[in-house]
């Protein structure tokens, strides 16, 4: 049986187990606007983000592209 290598610190993945009990239990809600959260990927950024402000050491969040300026758009286009 292989063993399975831990992503993050066991404090973030105890919270990230806790916050996928929560969504599979149907009371994960979601933080601004209270929604209840179905997707599976949005469970574990939320347990993530809770670990994190709980100090567990998880890497920093990935950096999202940023938008081109119009000036740019338009010197690919041609």
């Amino acid at each position: 049986m292989a063993r399975k290598t831990r992503k993050y610190s066991k404090k973030a993945s105890s919270a990230v187990e806790r916050v996928m009990k929560k969504r599979k239990a149907g009371t994960l809600k979601s933080g601004r606007s209270g929604r209840k959260v179905k997707s599976r990927k949005q469970a574990i950024a939320i347990g993530l983000s809770e670990a994190r402000a709980a100090g567990a050491k998880v890497p920093k969040k990935s950096a999202k592209r940023g938008r081109k300026t119009k000036k740019a758009k338009r010197k690919t286009r041609g």
